[in-house]
């Protein structure tokens, strides 16, 4: 199944963007900051405490919550609309199940080099756009936390740049995913090499 990519990020619908909490943002801009000030309150907690499994369903939604659970109601909640891209709505818990034992299979029987399975995983996740908004950041963070437990430190460096906002990294990167649609990771995997 291929997947779009549109250049920005993914359409909030309506009834989802009543879920902001902080009533006060009026800009695209500032809802940005908001979040990103959210994210990096999750990336400490992920650092003081023991982290989860990123291979486990529940601890996939927690991560979703602690990112951006100050900015949206409905952060850590499965999706309840479809969209331009990822799974229908009904299939997201089926499908993120099935991605999270398939890369169990991959590790157990090494089936990839661990770049490469967290590489993998990250699209996948992406493709299954679990959550209303931040699918992106939240499976970027997911893969390095996959890569951290598989190889005990390393993370990917994601272009050395936002992949946030329009520009030619996050085109860069888009193409990578799209190629990784039709079943070439070697695009995904070029972009994700570290220095």
């Amino acid at each position: 199944m291929k997947f779009e990519y549109p250049p920005g990020a993914t359409p909030i619908d309506p009834n989802e963007a009543a879920g902001l909490i902080p009533q006060h943002l009026t800009l695209q801009s500032e809802l940005n900051e908001y979040e990103a000030s959210n994210i990096l309150e999750a990336l400490e907690w992920l650092s003081e405490r023991r982290r989860g499994d990123p291979l486990d369903y529940e601890f996939v939604h927690i991560v979703h919550r602690q990112m951006l659970g100050r900015t949206w109601t409905w952060a850590g909640q499965s999706r309840r609309s479809d969209k331009n891209i990822g799974a229908l709505w009904p299939e997201i818990a089926i499908r993120l199940r099935h991605l999270l034992d398939d890369v169990r299979a991959q590790i157990e029987h090494h089936a990839y080099p661990p770049t490469e399975i967290a590489a993998r995983f990250h699209h996948r996740l992406v493709s299954v756009h679990v959550f209303p908004n931040g699918n992106g950041r939240h499976a970027r963070l997911m893969a390095d936390l996959l890569l951290a437990d598989l190889t005990g430190s390393q993370r990917f460096e994601w272009g050395r740049g936002s992949l946030s906002n329009p520009s030619e990294l996050r085109k860069s990167y888009i193409n990578a995913l799209q190629a990784a649609d039709g079943g070439d990771y070697l695009p995904l995997l070029k972009f994700l090499e570290t220095p």
